[in-house]
């Protein structure tokens, strides 16, 4: 165990929306410390959003934020040692791990996608998210509420 809680990074906003998730979410997407491309490809995919979502009356930044809400886990299973025996434990998730398990998984899912670039990819991520189809992104999430009612042992 650590002797002192390591201390929390401040994030600066991101230059075009003034977000802190925007940067937090660029971050992840970074590949080998280049973050002006990381910001390019996510700008980019934003505007290729905005082009496919032009009925939708919200901005292309709302509607990558109602994908990642969409597509965030609100219960995981972990894995708890009772009487020697190993059960598969759902836990509610906390907050801030919430927001980082769906920003990684729209990244993971993006890159596996097929498609020409990976802005095109992220956006076609951004918008099946958006309208809640393709629900791989939340695979912990159908395990974990199979066996929310047959534990009795949820506390840890």
């Amino acid at each position: 165990m650590r002797k002192a809680k390591p201390k929390k990074r401040i994030l600066l906003p991101d230059p075009k929306f003034s977000d802190v998730a925007v940067t937090r979410f660029v971050n992840n997407l970074m590949l080998d410390g280049k973050k002006s491309i990381a910001y390019t490809i996510f700008y980019d995919s934003l505007e290729l959003v905005g082009k496919k979502m032009k009925d939708a009356d919200k901005s292309p930044l709302e509607v990558w934020k109602q994908a990642l809400e969409n597509i965030t886990p609100q219960v995981e299973v972990k894995s708890k040692r009772i009487g020697g025996a190993t059960f598969q434990v759902p836990m509610e998730v906390r907050p801030e791990r919430k927001i980082s398990i769906s920003m990684k998984n729209l990244v993971l899912y993006s890159r596996k996608r097929a498609g020409k670039t990976m802005a095109e990819k992220l956006a076609a991520e951004i918008v099946d998210a958006y309208n809640q189809q393709d629900s791989k992104e939340s695979a912990l999430k159908p395990s974990a509420l199979r066996r929310w009612g047959s534990v009795a042992v949820t506390d840890s």
